[in-house]
């Protein structure tokens, strides 16, 4: 750790203290989970011991229906942090950050910092290559903090020869996992929730100080890494589902909407969509237990009243669904992620939001919540309205994107992109302006998608419908001042040429 790290601790600048008379301003601990889909018991799964965020869950407002921007970590995480959708970010692919697109823009984590607040980041909260940036400071906004800790467990360090994985040599990108016979505290999970403990244990000398501080773990990010005690024991492999079916339901699918099936992907047999599927539990559950334990720290220094806490995930996770495992399409297990917000004063305690929501909205969130002034070029709404009273139905809907096509050669397919609108009802999704294909899901008669209604005639009311409100919301996700988005030309060529 810098020195300078260790000064902002403990010497923190004048400007920053607050007098007697001003009201006391909120914290915020921010957690995120990788790569984590909605199997938690708070959302209804009842295989799934996730305990300490069910509790967590208990305590505020739960977004039933919660969505990233991107389901990739690199376009996700900077979308939510900057608060802008990635055709205004210009980062639509892992290993970029918004300095090389949008370097004047202020993060959520830098406008606390610049008013005030003590901005610390522990693990992952911009893109990280997993497992081998684990350690290191990663694709990270050095702006947004100001202090960083990269802690590096077993898991990173040690446990490598022994990883199961598809493809030898391989584990970030490819399915991969282990049951590690070292336990909690040898894990970077683990490590960071000792970390956090610490920090917060500062912070709470330094009452005259708001803090915002940023815990990202690892898990249940591929490879699935978590100790064997006990939390693989939780799952028994022979009681793991195998999703059936999955022919008759890619049936009526687009060749796109299937694009992020991976070649490794034909070696998996129903043993080893056990075994990943036991390993993916067991990570979610590790982690679970992380989550508890910084709580548990907040609670037991009596910073828990002053605090808002967040907890979400970068995008959601297939785990056979469609055939598909991992990331990257625009399914519901996808695009869809787990959001909890706890606002001491303000959220309704126990209660559950059916809105549509998006990442989007915790910059502005944020920032009313602590009496931060947000940049004026944010594209999402404030959620305090729903925190406040659930029922509220906000914006009304969700967006989210991804690419197709692409890649190296002569022989690249030409790249294009798909968006995907959710409502409370549906899921309408455009490949290529319609040109690579639609879908179109009931959720109130199909909430698993398994059924496309897209080419249906007694649906196309309802298509038109939604393709009109589409179309006029992806032009909201480009820059406000008028200029040419910072994104490859092509991908959705009317709204993107030049005015």
């Amino acid at each position: 750790m810098k020195l300078r790290h260790l000064a902002c601790l403990f010497f923190l600048p004048a400007f920053a203290l607050l007098s007697d008379a001003a009201p006391a301003k909120k914290n915020v601990l921010f957690l995120i989970a990788d790569d984590l889909n909605n199997l938690l018991g708070c959302y209804g799964d009842p295989r799934a011991k996730t305990p300490n965020i069910d509790r967590l869950a208990a305590r505020g407002v739960r977004f039933d229906r919660a969505y990233c921007t991107f389901p990739l970590c690199g376009p996700s995480r900077n979308s939510m942090l900057t608060g802008l959708y990635p055709n205004s970010t210009g980062i639509l692919a892992n290993a970029q950050i918004f300095r090389q697109t949008i370097p004047a823009q202020l993060s959520l984590s830098q406008a606390f910092r610049q008013q005030g607040w003590f901005a610390a980041r522990l693990g992952k909260l911009y893109h990280f290559n997993v497992p081998n940036s684990v350690g290191t400071d990663g694709h990270d906004d050095p702006a947004s903090w100001e202090l960083e800790l990269n802690p590096a467990g077993v898991d990173r360090l040690a446990e490598h020869p022994k990883i199961f994985t598809l493809v030898p040599g391989s584990f970030g990108g490819v399915l991969s996992w282990l049951a590690s016979d070292k336990g909690d505290a040898h894990h970077t999970d683990g490590i960071l929730a000792d970390q956090a403990e610490w920090v917060l244990e500062r912070c709470a000398t330094r009452r005259d100080r708001p803090f915002f501080v940023a815990v990202g773990f690892f898990r249940p990010h591929t490879p699935y890494v978590a100790p064997r005690v006990p939390y693989f024991g939780y799952y028994p492999e022979a009681e793991m589902p195998i999703v059936a079916g999955v022919k008759e339901d890619q049936a009526d699918l687009p060749a796109a909407a299937l694009g992020s099936y991976k070649r490794e992907q034909d070696n998996m047999t129903d043993d080893l969509r056990r075994k990943a599927l036991q390993a993916y539990y067991a990570s979610i559950s590790f982690m679970d237990a992380q989550v508890g334990r910084v709580v548990a720290a907040l609670d037991r220094l009596g910073l828990a009243e002053s605090t808002i806490i967040v907890f979400t995930s970068d995008h959601g996770y297939h785990v056979g669904e469609h055939g598909l495992w991992q990331k990257m399409s625009l399914f519901e297990e996808s695009a869809r992620v787990p959001l909890l917000i706890v606002a001491p004063g303000v959220s309704a305690k126990n209660s559950v939001a059916a809105a549509p929501v998006s990442h989007l909205d915790l910059f502005p969130t944020l920032a009313e919540l602590a009496g931060v002034t947000p940049p004026t070029n944010l594209q999402g709404q404030s959620l305090v309205p729903i925190l406040k009273n659930p029922a509220t139905p906000g914006r009304g809907w969700a967006l989210t994107q991804v690419t197709r096509g692409g890649g190296a050669g002569a022989r690249a397919a030409p790249r294009f992109l798909g968006y995907s609108l959710r409502t409370p009802r549906w899921r309408y999704t455009e490949w290529d302006e319609g040109k690579q294909g639609r879908e179109l899901y009931d959720h109130d008669a199909d909430p698993k998608e398994l059924t496309n209604l897209a080419a249906l005639p007694a649906h196309a009311a309802t298509v038109a419908q939604l393709s009109a409100q589409l179309r006029a919301a992806v032009p909201t996700t480009f820059p406000p001042d008028g200029k040419t988005p910072p994104v490859q030309p092509g991908l959705w060529a009317p709204l993107l040429a030049a005015p």
